[in-house]
């Protein structure tokens, strides 16, 4: 038997001199596919000098699995290369296909210098100003914001719009999140809205579970925005509250997404797709107007 699977168990270390996030949901996206996966994942991060790398090896030598490594500087793969042959342990420099294949392409050397997919540029301060939007403009705060918004996500309560709108705050994306209510009145900038809306659903019962913990959690007085919570997780009522959503969505046109069993990172990617759907038929809409206002010209 392996040493390292001993009890059906497998360490992995995951050594990068930035902030590890890519090695992380390298590991994670790989393991998912194997059923029954039992793994401690060890994480080495902003490993910069040998000091630091001599930790790291004492980490690997108490606790053996196999190393995933993003490490650009030579002198420490080459170290960490003939430690984890003496140790036994397989080594897989993670980045290195994707490196040769860019280097071929661009016909440049790479840099080898670490992080510096993290320097502070436009993108950088993107992120930060639309985690900021996303903030202040949280559950329908500060409508006027949707004038200043790249996308608006709508839908009934904890059907996963701040979620969804933090991730995307996290792609540079500001997205704002509008409750929808009955009997409560929408934005009226929602009418010619400036950029796509995009409606957010559930499955009835998902959505019951859902409100059921909440209350439990925090009680029903604390539901603010709300005169009357008797239907709030009341089978009927949720399924009268999700239909009428849906049909408003459906009225005015607004693309609509199922994030019963959709991930955040699922229904995120989702919106991505739609919001470009949205700018390349208003930019085919944009262009046919410009071709006619030529035509009726001439």
């Amino acid at each position: 038997m392996n040493p390292v699977m001993d009890n059906h168990k497998l360490n992995i270390h995951l050594i990068s001199d930035a902030t590890g996030d890519t090695l992380s949901a390298l590991a994670r996206a790989a393991v998912s596919q194997f059923d029954e996966a039992q793994v401690s994942y060890h994480r080495w991060s902003l490993i910069r000098s040998r000091l630091q790398l001599h930790r790291v090896l004492e980490g690997i030598q108490a606790e053996p699995g196999p190393v995933l490594c993003s490490l650009v500087d030579d002198a420490l793969r080459h170290e960490l290369d003939d430690a984890c042959a003496k140790m036994g342990v397989s080594l897989l420099h993670v980045l290195d296909p994707l490196l040769e294949m860019l280097q071929a392409q661009f016909g440049s050397p790479v840099k080898r210098k670490p992080g510096r997919q993290y320097v502070l540029d436009a993108d950088y301060f993107r992120r930060i100003d639309a985690m900021h939007f996303v903030i202040s403009h949280d559950d329908g705060q500060a409508n006027r914001g949707i004038n200043d918004a790249d996308v608006v996500l709508v839908g009934v309560s904890r059907s996963s719009k701040t979620p969804t709108c933090f991730y995307l705050a996290n792609r540079g994306i500001k997205a704002l999140n509008v409750p929808l209510v009955p009997g409560t009145p929408f934005p009226k900038e929602l009418e010619d809205p400036p950029c796509p809306v995009i409606g957010l659903t559930i499955d009835p019962k998902s959505l019951i579970e859902i409100r059921r913990h909440r209350l439990k959690l925090i009680g029903p007085n604390e539901l603010f925005g709300r005169a009357d919570v008797s239907g709030y997780a009341d089978h009927e009522s949720v399924e009268k509250e999700l239909l009428w959503a849906r049909r408003l969505c459906n009225d005015r046109g607004w693309p609509t997404i199922d994030v019963t069993r959709r991930s955040i990172e699922e229904t995120a990617a989702t919106v991505l797709k739609l919001m470009d759907n949205w700018r390349n038929k208003h930019a085919a809409e944009t262009m046919l107007n410009i071709n006619s206002g030529r035509r009726a010209e001439s």
